[in-house]
């Protein structure tokens, strides 16, 4: 079980940096649509090297590890991450919640008041990085989870920011957007208790829990963040972000799990 509070306690931790992020719209002024857009491409860029290189391929290497060179790892890692994106988008189909740009979606959302429609679209949106960051410690590998963790903190970073700055768009005020956002970052810490215990129950586990939360990712990355970064006009600043966004989670990864 110690394996489990370290993992609570790092997605806790990594989620409190969407309040953080949206600290800003209590002061100054509100950024522009373009910068907005660019932070969220850096932070889908983070998502996306994080995917791969601290999920995907940890989890090749243990399953190889375990069952040897061979079809089964490859099996396993494409299965894993079909599962996650497919557990995504069936709660992005039965949870009823509201986006900035397609309105509200899910089974009756008028019964839910408004406010928590966009705490629960960025629930969806956020559940995935704390499982992410609970599967890679529960893990044990520390190298590894601490890399990822300090990615995720620093994309929810602008993200945040891009949460805050969208209920402000739709009328909220600065207060209450703020607090929203930080609301939403208590998903994570969810997340990674829940992956932090899937791991730990039999490490046969271990390899699946790592594809599934990059599959959970992945499709977070393609079906909400990309398109909204682009869907503007942004695309350059926005593919920009993203670039630069990968290239620090590549750096960070190598650099940090050394």
């Amino acid at each position: 079980m110690e394996l489990v509070l370290t993992a609570f306690i790092a997605s806790a931790i990594t989620g409190g940096c969407t309040a953080v992020g949206a600290l800003p719209v209590l002061f100054g002024r509100k950024p522009s649509e373009t910068f907005n857009d660019t932070l969220l491409g850096f932070a889908a860029g983070v998502m996306l090297a994080a995917s791969f290189f601290s999920l995907i391929i940890p989890s090749l290497d243990v399953a190889t590890e375990m069952y040897g060179p061979g079809p089964l790892p490859a099996t396993i890692a494409v299965v894993g991450i079909l599962l996650g994106a497919l557990a995504i988008a069936l709660a992005d189909r039965l949870i009823p919640h509201q986006h900035f740009v397609t309105g509200q979606e899910g089974p009756d959302p008028q019964k839910v008041a408004g406010v928590w429609l966009f705490v629960l679209a960025i629930a969806i949106h956020n559940f995935p990085e704390g499982l992410a960051v609970g599967v890679a410690y529960g893990s044990g590998q520390e190298d590894t989870a601490y890399a990822l963790a300090v990615g995720i903190g620093l994309q929810n970073l602008p993200e945040g920011l891009a949460v805050a700055v969208g209920l402000m768009s739709v009328g909220y005020d600065r207060v209450e957007a703020f607090l929203v956002a930080a609301l939403t970052g208590l998903i994570e810490p969810i997340g990674g208790v829940f992956g932090g215990f899937f791991v730990n129950i039999s490490q046969v586990l271990l390899p699946w829990g790592l594809v599934f939360a990059a599959g959970a990712m992945l499709f977070v990355i393609s079906h909400e963040i990309i398109p909204e970064t682009h869907r503007r006009g942004h695309h350059r600043r926005a593919t920009a972000g993203l670039m630069v966004g990968l290239v620090v989670m590549l750096f960070l990864d190598v650099w940090l799990a050394v």
